[in-house]
């Protein structure tokens, strides 16, 4: 589901553009976003009635009222301060605007439970083919997954930080294992070297501590070219942290393939 946060910018960047009051109302009637003063919280009985009504606008007391989708089923009710022609195209056109970030984030958060299941192996070896065709996600080409480790406070969005870092990149997954964990599951192209795959984790690292002024600790398994692999990559990622931590405490930096004798110590009984 959509953040409060990003509704909320969402109409502020409209009104900023129209000049018109605009508010994100749930289908229970309660005001969730506004650029009003004093409405956020706010019940408005009409909105209940305005969703089981067959109407796709509606226009009470001043307001002009859309319905917002999702699956076909009225999610969101965008309301517009005002009566004019130009309110009712605001209207739609705020409306038309968040439908879209539903449909981006529901794919998305489809995507990342796909992505966290297939982490943890739990998904059985048809499922994962069958799910990864109904999500556009291919099963032949190379990746590897980072395992990223921060003690950065919880309010700090450190997800979208990571995503940022890769803008173009929509083939790449980012997902919160834990409070402290992320996972990048990172497209490589078919040659990509030793060097390439370091220095995709140094940027990470960089950014990080420019960003959020903490240490973090990142490390990575072995490339795999099957989605059924990206489990045993991920597993590696968690070895070559945890020997990291122990054998080779001065680097931030681990990967899997090159722990060495550490990992052969830690694997011991």
């Amino acid at each position: 589901m959509i953040s409060n946060q990003i509704l909320q910018s969402t109409i502020d960047g409209l009104k900023s553009i129209t000049r018109k009051e605009l508010s994100v109302v749930e289908k229970e009637g309660k005001v969730i976003a506004t650029t009003e003063e004093n409405m956020i919280g706010r019940q408005i009985d009409a909105v209940e009635n305005f969703i089981s009504s067959p109407a796709e606008s509606q226009l009470i007391l001043g307001y002009q009222y859309f319905k917002i989708y999702d699956n076909g089923v009225p999610e969101y009710v965008i309301q517009v301060k005002g009566e004019d022609e130009s309110g009712y195209q605001i209207g739609k056109i705020a409306a038309f605007q968040i439908q879209s970030l539903l449909v981006a984030y529901k794919e998305r958060y489809d995507k990342d439970n796909f992505i966290k299941n297939l982490l943890l192996d739990n998904l059985l070896l048809v499922d994962i083919y069958s799910r990864a065709k109904k999500l556009h996600i291919e099963n032949n080409v190379h990746r590897i997954v980072y395992l990223i480790e921060t003690n950065i406070d919880k309010e700090m969005n450190v997800v979208e930080i990571v995503r940022s870092i890769f803008p173009a990149k929509t083939k790449d997954f980012v997902t919160a294992v834990d409070e402290h964990s992320i996972i990048l599951v990172k497209e490589l192209r078919e040659k990509e070297t030793a060097d390439e795959i370091d220095r995709i984790a140094k940027t990470i690292e960089e950014t990080l501590n420019a960003e959020t002024n903490s240490r973090v600790y990142i490390s990575s398994g072995t490339i795999v070219s099957d989605l059924k692999d990206v489990s045993r990559s991920y597993k590696e990622a968690k070895m070559a942290l945890d020997v990291g931590k122990i054998f080779y405490s001065d680097k931030n930096v681990v990967a899997y393939n090159r722990l060495g004798i550490g990992r052969l110590i830690y694997q011991l009984p």
